[in-house]
């Protein structure tokens, strides 16, 4: 049979990064086996799943470039045909009535009294629980609808799904959808629990540890293939050193014997450090569109205050980690009305000596007959020698010119700030020192 997965969220408005690391799994096992991805929405919750939280959920989708190969199928559509199921286990005995905390008949799937439950997971291996350690459930109710055990397990028959690939957060849902699956008739799928995504305490990553939800990775600035590569690398690994992976590649190394069974650690460094590498990657004309757009979002002007904008962009776009970093990593590249790096300044600037070291290479610089980099680079290393190395003038030149600690080289961006605005800048920075 060809495989047929699914992924299946409640929409709340947010979309989780572990829920949406799940999607990323079976859109990649259904890609490399050659079969479906489906989406299933179980908006059954009517008052959290809004309109606006599946608009929410399909754009992060959409945004991720996880297609999905059928119509999506909506839950809350099917509640018939979930009941009808729930009057057939009552016949049967495998469901009953029964009245809990006093507001009216629910109905009650039966599960085994003895014995032991037992299934094979795909990754974890075989898995085994006492059936007296688990309880009845209710299926449906008092108010007459269904509760996601049953609707889950009646959608994935109808969906013929082969495999469900969740989180191991799931483990004891499974044993008693698997009863389900039994008491209905039909055969069922093959399960794959995935590791849960922790902090660096080793607790389930939350909105407490920073951004968790796919949205605010995409408002900070993180690029769709480098969230979607990093979160594959999750609780899997492609068997060598490989980090950075294409999409293709992604999908020809993605095989269930990869996916790892304990907890995953979110590291954004990592993250941070991947999205650089995409970045750096991406075509000019990508990140420049997006570029603009941020310096636009700050009131900032779109034209450098000196050379054009590509010779600005060439130090930048390698340097930049995430789209928030501009402007404030480049702003003194558009404007001379640029704030100062409180740590910076304190750490370069509020020196005793810096003071006279600013305005003495204003006078160097102002003198020079070329204002090249090789110029630049003797004249610094010169002045170096004489204070115990090179990062003594360095630093304070490049906080007094950029306002920073760390940017493009030195000497590539006096040359792009030129002569005058280099001197000036260093003049005014001086009053900053001590």
């Amino acid at each position: 049979m060809s495989v047929r997965v699914r992924f299946a969220p409640s929409p709340t408005g947010n979309v989780h990064i572990g829920n949406i690391r799940a999607a990323i799994f079976n859109w990649l096992f259904a890609r490399h086996e050659g079969g479906k991805f489906l989406l299933r929405v179980e908006d059954t919750d009517l008052e959290r799943s809004t309109p606006e939280a599946i608009e929410t959920l399909l754009e992060c989708m959409d945004w991720l470039k996880l297609d999905y190969d059928e119509p999506a199928v909506y839950q809350s559509k099917n509640t018939q045909r979930h009941l009808e199921v729930a009057d057939e286990l009552e016949k049967k005995g495998f469901a009953y009535r029964d009245s809990r905390g006093g507001e009216g008949e629910c109905v009650v799937f039966r599960m085994p009294a003895e014995g032991e439950l037992e299934f094979d997971d795909l990754v974890k291996g075989r898995m085994r629980k006492k059936a007296k350690d688990l309880q009845d459930f209710v299926i449906v109710r008092s108010d007459g609808s269904p509760v996601f055990h049953l609707a889950n397990v009646v959608d994935d028959i109808d969906m013929r799904i082969t495999h469900v690939m969740r989180g191991d957060d799931h483990v004891e849902n499974t044993f008693k959808h698997l009863e389900l699956f039994r008491a209905i008739g039909s055969k069922a799928p093959e399960y794959v629990h995935l590791p849960m995504i922790v902090n660096n305490q080793g607790k389930p990553y939350s909105k407490r540890d920073g951004a968790a939800f796919v949205g605010e990775f995409r408002e900070q600035g993180f690029l769709p293939d480098a969230l979607f590569n990093f979160l594959v690398l999750l609780g899997w690994a492609p068997g060598d050193d490989r980090e950075i992976m294409t999409r293709d590649e992604l999908i020809e190394a993605f095989t269930l014997d990869r996916c790892k069974t304990s907890a995953a650690r979110f590291d954004i460094k990592k993250l941070t450090w991947m999205n650089g590498e995409y970045i750096a990657n991406q075509p000019r004309e990508e990140f420049k569109k997006e570029f603009l757009a941020r310096m636009a979002r700050a009131g900032l002007p779109a034209t450098p205050l000196f050379a054009d904008l590509d010779s600005v962009l060439d130090p930048v776009q390698p340097r930049t980690k995430t789209y928030s970093d501009i402007p404030s990593n480049c702003i003194y590249l558009f404007t001379d009305d640029f704030p100062f790096d409180e740590k910076a300044v304190n750490r370069r600037l509020k020196k005793e000596g810096v003071r006279e070291l600013l305005l003495e290479m204003a006078e160097k610089f102002e003198t020079m007959p070329d204002f090249t980099e090789e110029a630049l680079e003797l004249i610094i290393k010169e002045k170096g020698e004489s204070l115990g190395g090179m990062g003594a003038v360095v630093h304070p030149v490049r906080v007094a010119v950029s306002g920073v600690a760390e940017g493009p080289g030195l000497f590539e961006l006096l040359v792009l700030a030129g002569r005058e605005r280099v001197c000036a800048r260093c003049r005014k920075a001086a009053e900053m020192a001590d």
